[in-house]
């Protein structure tokens, strides 16, 4: 009886720790997404065929509204830059999606770097889309693009300087990694423990913007209801985020309801040590084709 309960938490285990996220796009709609603005840094008009679809409504943050034939129009006949033009480019940060079938919602902050005479110059929008999935293509069909005003745009002269000195102090970067991860989950067999209590060792591997390993424990419990069941873990982080190194901790809660899963994964508050001290966050999982994939949301309070 022991044994068929241990098999049966295991799966229990399994299905919450690593398909607690239904399966979605999130981790091509980012891609997509990446692959766009790398494109449109660089004006490639072919990027932008692939991105906008036909019956495009566009908004761009100067009110001005345009279909995907102007967008193509302004991109073909921009003339080819000069070694001398400024040279903008794009990112994209706190990437958040929502996807309801074949339909998305993708929500971001757009960064704009534009490098001229060795000095840059860097403008922020809040970018928001609506994707449907067409013959297996996601395309843009909505498009609203909103700048955001500098910091300082409506302080008083006389506080300028005070908000400038404290933006130095600290300044909060929110950012979004994404990738793949490897992961292998053991038991922990305990003869003499709770048979509808059990506990995994965690071993991952990430890669990606997130390149480290992570070791750890999870411990869930069964109930008398099939699908429903709640686990909770702990797993220390070690190796390099977007290039800064340092050791975190995330904190797992999941909980099945009759089959449906919900997970939460947070940063442990002051886990950070290193170059990711002041790390805060939430990673979600996603699972594409059998493969396992990341989205982590943080936030980096860094002093200059």
């Amino acid at each position: 009886m022991k044994q068929l309960l241990s098999s049966a938490l295991v799966a229990v285990m399994l299905t919450l720790g690593l398909q607690a996220q239904t399966a979605t796009d999130s981790a091509e709609l980012t891609n997509l997404l990446k692959e766009f603005l790398a494109g449109a840094s660089r004006n490639d008009a072919s990027v932008h065929d692939r991105f906008w679809a036909e019956d495009l409504i566009y908004t761009g943050s100067g009110g001005r509204r345009r279909g995907k034939a102007e967008i193509m129009r302004d991109v073909r006949s921009a003339p080819a830059p000069k070694p001398t033009d400024p040279k903008t480019t794009y990112s994209a940060e706190d990437i958040r999606i929502q996807q309801y079938g074949n339909t998305a919602i993708v929500a971001f902050r757009l960064v704009g770097t534009t490098e001229q005479n060795g000095k840059a110059e860097v403008m922020s929008f809040l970018n928001s889309g609506t994707l449907l999935k067409r013959n297996g293509k996601w395309q843009v069909v909505s498009w609203q693009a909103t700048k955001i005003p500098a910091p300082e745009a409506d302080v008083k002269t006389e506080d300028k300087a005070a908000v400038s000195s404290a933006t130095q102090k600290e300044t909060a970067v929110t950012k979004h990694a994404s990738g793949a991860f490897d992961v292998k989950m053991n038991p922990q067999v305990d003869e003499k423990g709770e048979p509808t209590v059990g506990r995994m060792s965690l071993d991952k591997q990430f890669h990606g913007d997130l390149e480290a390993v992570s070791k750890g424990q999870m411990l869930a419990v069964m109930t008398e209801v099939n699908g429903s069941a709640g686990y909770v873990a702990m797993e220390r982080v070690n190796g390099r985020l977007h290039g800064r190194s340092g050791t975190f901790a995330l904190q797992h809660s999941g909980t099945m309801t009759r089959g449906t899963p919900q997970l939460v994964i947070t940063v442990v508050t002051d886990s950070g040590t290193g170059e990711l001290a002041g790390l805060t966050g939430k990673m979600t999982i996603n699972i594409v084709d059998g493969k396992h994939f990341y989205e982590f949301n943080y936030t980096l309070a860094k002093s200059n």
